[in-house]
Order: C-alpha cells, then sequence, then structure tokens
C-alpha cells in the first residue's frame, strides 16, 4: 500500500470519528467495496439522507483503502468558527450555491490529480428517505476529468443525526449502518448529461433499494423509515413541498438582514 503524505488534521479527524463511532458500537454492513478504486481520480456519489453520511463514508472509505476522501461541502458549515477550520484543514471543498464555477473548477485539478471526490448529487439532506433529483454537476465533472463515478448508498446513518430530528443517545447506539457501493460507471464526453444523470439516479435508487432490504432492524412505523416500506418519513412528495417552504423562510430572513 502507497505511503501518503502526512495530514496531521485529517489524520486527527479520522481517529477521532473512529472512537466516537467505535464508542456507540455503530455496526457497519458493506458490500461493493473492492468497487472503490485503490488509486486514481474519481467520484464518490453517496445518499444524503443525514448530516453524518460525509464522516461515515471517510470511515468505511479510509478502512478499507486508506485513501482520503475530498468532500464537496455547502459554503455554510465552511463559515463555521470550529468547523471552517476543520474543514479546510481536511482539504475538502467549499460550494457556493448561488455561484458554484469556483469549487467545480476545484473538483476538476483535484480529480485529474488523482484525489478521491465526495459528493452528494441531491444537493442536500433529503428526508423521505428516497434518492430524489439528482444535479448534473457529478456526471459534468466525471466527464471532464476522465474519472469513474463510485455510487454509494448509505443507510441507517440517518438515525443518527438528520434534519428536524433532536439526536439521541438510545437511537445512535449500535445502530446499524449499511453501505452498498455500487460498480464504478464511466461517463463518456459525449453522453447526454441528462440522461446520463437520470441513469445515475435509477443506479442509486437501486443500491438504497438493497441496502434498505437487508437492512438487519425492523421500520415498519419508525420514522427513519420511508412511508413506500412502511414508515412515517414524508412521502417524496411531502418532502419536497417541506423543503421548497423552508428555503423560502430561509430566503426572508437572509432579506431581512
Amino acid at each position: 500500500m502507497r505511503t501518503l503524505p502526512s495530514e496531521p488534521v485529517y489524520s486527527t479527524a479520522v481517529a477521532v470519528g473512529k472512537t466516537i463511532f467505535g464508542g456507540l458500537g455503530l455496526k457497519r454492513i458493506v458490500t461493493g467495496a473492492e468497487n472503490i478504486p485503490a488509486t486514481g481520480g474519481a467520484i464518490l456519489a453517496i445518499t444524503h439522507f443525514g448530516y453524518m453520511d460525509f464522516a461515515l463514508t471517510e470511515w468505511m472509505v479510509w478502512d478499507r483503502t486508506r485513501r482520503r476522501v475530498r468532500f464537496m461541502a455547502k459554503k455554510g458549515a465552511f463559515d463555521k468558527p470550529v468547523v471552517g477550520w476543520l474543514l479546510r484543514g481536511m482539504k475538502h471543498i467549499s460550494v457556493d450555491m448561488s455561484a458554484g464555477a469556483e469549487a467545480y473548477s476545484k473538483a476538476i485539478v483535484a480529480l485529474k490529480a488523482g484525489e478521491m471526490i465526495g459528493v452528494f448529487p441531491e444537493a442536500g439532506v433529503n428526508t423521505s428517505f428516497t434518492v430524489r433529483e439528482l444535479k448534473t454537476g457529478t456526471v459534468r465533472m466525471a466527464a471532464e476529468a476522465g474519472v469513474p463515478v463510485i455510487p454509494i448508498a448509505v443507510w441507517g446513518g440517518h438515525r443518527l443525526l438528520t434534519k428536524g430530528r433532536k439526536p439521541t443517545l438510545r437511537e445512535a447506539f449500535r445502530t446499524p449502518i449499511r453501505y452498498t457501493v455500487g460498480e464504478p460507471i464511466h461517463v463518456d464526453a459525449s453522453s447526454d448529461v441528462r440522461e446520463s444523470t437520470l441513469a445515475l439516479r435509477v443506479t442509486m435508487q437501486a443500491l438504497l433499494d438493497e441496502a434498505q432490504a437487508s437492512y438487519p432492524a425492523d421500520g415498519n412505523g419508525a420514522w427513519w423509515q420511508p412511508a413506500h416500506l412502511g414508515g412515517t418519513a414524508p412521502t417524496p412528495e411531502e418532502a419536497a413541498i417541506a423543503e421548497a417552504e423552508r428555503q423560502k423562510r430561509k430566503a426572508a430572513e437572509a432579506a431581512r438582514k
């Protein structure tokens, strides 16, 4: 295994994360880890149902490949004093949702340099716990940089911390975290971006279906289970309406400042 240059902030963050997750007794179940490339640029396209998805993915990837993932994260996170310092120290990429060209360019440079970039193509936490419409950036970056997309479904991480729910130790303790990693997807530069993005969404939903079907906990009637599987989570339509209302309130608050 190759020797990586020292990155104290990243190494410390990984060690702290492993200690916390280990203390919680989280049970990882991974299928398809062999699909994560050992070297070279690649994009990890990950489902996004909870705020710990990035850390849980880093934990899994690091343990299996000793590779560092550079996540594309919203600028708001970088603006927070301690969190921002940590994100910059780990060389994650800040994304201004109103002007994403700079982040896109940085990601392309990193991919061509052989880095692994983590993205959440749904562009935000999705509380319906199904894969909603994806942004096209993942496919466009893969085509431009000439790197594969590795689709990943993470199921169970939202039980630790997600939008609109207060975290509890009881919910988090010994929670199973199910990962399904799909085969690399190669996007040709001549491919139709929207068709390729739709195909990626279908693949990610299939991986999620697999993760949910094999999840070792009964979610019937549970808040963390999607409606179509007997849970009480909002339907995709309900979640979309709630998110639109949240964005409207957020815009109104910003206008008052």
